[in-house]
């Protein structure tokens, strides 16, 4: 069985000996168990893409390879293009789908590195895509990595570790107006000014635990009563600044939707309301509908490039919510490219 192939970006998209890893680094080797990736409403992904043409489906970010493995078996006529920054992810993304050898490729990546999949499937169309923006419980679990408010480690979360700007500089650098604006943008968090407040009046801050505590600290008693952990909006928006995730995300999914072949269907699973109003708006633009949040102005059609194929963004099941407790905020959306424009 050949093993899956390795491309880069920085060698235009030729193939890298995996005995050295990518962009010439070796990749440490993870067994499957090391790497815990329970992936979100994997069903409804496969069954997503049941009847897309044959060929190549990109999985943006790939992770451990949960829902890639499931899109292999499930059609033996269909390719993983994988992409992920994270190296340790992709050692095991590339240890678990071991057995489809050269049916699965995988690229150290942001997913907005798709000029990288262009060159590599060249005048070929994707036959679809999945971006899922979740962090995987690998990543929140393991303490040095920086993303867990339960375990202590450096202020990190670094999806790419050889990236500069760690949650250490937003915290401890950040004025208490950034610092609330950016809790308040991108994680929802009521209490962004009582939190932002109560870090400056702290720092310098050096770990995670001492940061939840912070936070926690911070919260009205009140607030503390519902599911969750009361640092878990502030750590998310802190995760999405670090890499970048809300700058890149418009034009990595109008990328995408460029490189599907007409018949084709993409997939978006996010987890925090910000991302997903980003989303529901190309795609309803995409799809020939009014984009206007006035309810007194009725739908505008233009042309299409896509269908929506649910009209509301899907949840996970209140089966799978208890299994997979992360899936309990997860939206997905789904279409079909239906022409070229």
């Amino acid at each position: 069985m050949n093993e899956a192939k390795y491309i880069s970006p920085t060698t235009n998209g030729s193939p890298l000996d995996p005995a050295t890893g990518l962009s010439g680094r070796r990749i440490t080797r993870f067994s499957p168990p090391a790497f815990a990736h329970i992936p979100v409403m994997a069903e409804i992904v496969t069954e997503t893409l049941s009847t897309v043409p044959s060929g190549p489906i990109l999985d943006a970010t790939i992770g451990g390879g949960g829902h890639s493995f499931e899109i292999l078996k499930s059609r033996d006529d269909l390719n993983i293009i994988g992409i992920d920054q994270d190296l340790e992810a992709l050692a095991a993304a590339e240890s678990k789908l071991a057995g489809f050898g050269n049916r699965v490729s995988l690229i150290h990546g942001r997913f907005d590195d798709l000029s990288a999949v262009a060159k590599y499937i060249g005048k070929q169309k994707l036959s679809g895509f999945l971006f899922d923006l979740g962090v995987s419980s690998y990543q929140l679990d393991n303490p040095h990595r920086g993303f867990s408010f339960r375990n202590d480690g450096p202020l990190d979360m670094r999806m790419n570790p050889e990236t500069q700007i760690t949650a250490g500089k937003y915290v401890n650098e950040s004025s208490e107006e950034e610092l609330a604006s950016l809790l308040y943008n991108y994680g929802d968090e009521r209490y962004s000014k009582r939190v932002a407040r109560a870090i400056v009046s702290m720092r310098p801050i050096t770990s995670t635990k001492e940061l939840a505590n912070i936070i926690s600290d911070a919260i009205p008693a009140r607030s503390k009563r519902s599911p969750g952990h009361p640092a878990r909006r502030s750590f998310q928006a802190l995760r999405i600044a670090v890499n970048c995730e809300i700058e890149i995300l418009e034009s990595s999914i109008r990328e995408a939707i460029q490189m599907l072949k007409v018949g084709g269907r993409g997939i978006v699973l996010s987890y925090h309301s910000g991302e997903d109003k980003i989303i529901k708006r190309i795609l309803r633009e995409l799809a020939g509908l009014d984009i206007s949040n006035s309810k007194y102005h009725p739908e505008v059609r233009h042309e299409k490039e896509i269908i929506l194929l649910a009209r509301k963004a899907q949840r996970a099941s209140s089966e799978e919510i208890s299994r997979n407790p992360r899936a309990s905020s997860a939206l997905l959306r789904k279409f079909e490219k239906v022409s070229e424009l």
